[in-house]
Parts: C-alpha cells; structure tokens; sequence
C-alpha cells in the first residue's frame, strides 16, 4: 500500500506542478501579448489551470497527500521539461510575434497533454482521483487544440 501511495502521491505532484506552470506561463503571457483576443484567451486558461490546480489539491488533501514543492533541479523529467517549455514564453511575447507566442504556448501544452495523458493511463488511481483527473485531461486536450488552432491560422 505505501508503494500506491508513493506512486499516486508522485503522479500528483506532477500534474500539480504541470497545473502551476500553466498558470504561470499564461498569466505572464497575458499581461505582455498585446492581442486583446489572446488576452482573454490566455486569461481563460490561466484561470482554467488555477481552478484544475485548486480541485487537485483539495482531492490529495483528501486522501492525506500534500503537494510538494517542486525543487529547482529536483523536478521530475516531464515535469521540469514542461517548466522550460514555459520559461520561453515572456521573451517570445516581448518580441509580439503572434505566431511565435501561439507556438510557445502550444509547446507547453503539448507537455500538459502528455502528462494528464500518462496520468489518465496510471494503474491505480482511486476512482474519485480518476475521474477529475480525465476531466482536466479533457480540459487541457481542449486547450491545447485551441492553441494549435490559433497558431495555425496566424502562418
């Protein structure tokens, strides 16, 4: 049992952190973009990933798992790659370059999919976890689509 708890303790942590740098890169990309449709676009999915964050949280407390803090370093591969996928975006958004700051966040999403889609498929997860976990996943395949889509049509 303390091998599932590590192992569910050590997923969540990922999709925690995976969450706040979402948050992250879309707030800072929203006060600099000076598209206004990106504006809102970039604020809806900063507070999509506080709220996502929020749930998470909550469910961990629940089941007596606290989230850890991520250590500069120490951060789990897919973890800390999505971190420097969202470290690029204030340097693209000062530039202005709509398609540049669209690639820059379709990159970070990219590693939210892919992290949300390793959790979905994790052997495990109590089912109350589960479920709000697909739902984000859903949530976050969404966004991501979006974000292609908006880059796309910026060529």
């Amino acid at each position: 049992m303390a091998t599932d708890n590590k192992m569910l303790h050590g997923v969540l942590n990922e999709l925690v952190e995976t969450l706040k740098d979402g948050e992250r890169g879309y707030s800072e990309a929203l006060t600099d973009v000076k598209d206004q449709d990106l504006k809102e676009v970039f604020k809806k999915y900063a507070v999509q990933r506080d709220g996502y964050l929020t749930e998470l949280e909550n469910a961990m407390h629940n089941l007596n798992l606290h989230p850890e803090e991520a250590k500069e370093g120490k951060l789990d591969s897919v973890v800390g790659t999505a971190h420097r996928a969202w470290i690029n975006i204030k340097s693209v958004v000062t530039s202005n370059d709509r398609h540049s700051i669209l690639a820059e966040c379709e990159r970070g999403e990219d590693y939210a999919v892919k992290a949300f889609q390793k959790a979905v498929q994790a052997e495990g997860l109590p089912s109350n976890i589960k479920s709000i976990v697909e739902k984000q996943y859903n949530g976050i395949r969404e966004a991501h689509d979006q974000i292609r889509s908006l880059r796309d049509s910026s060529k």
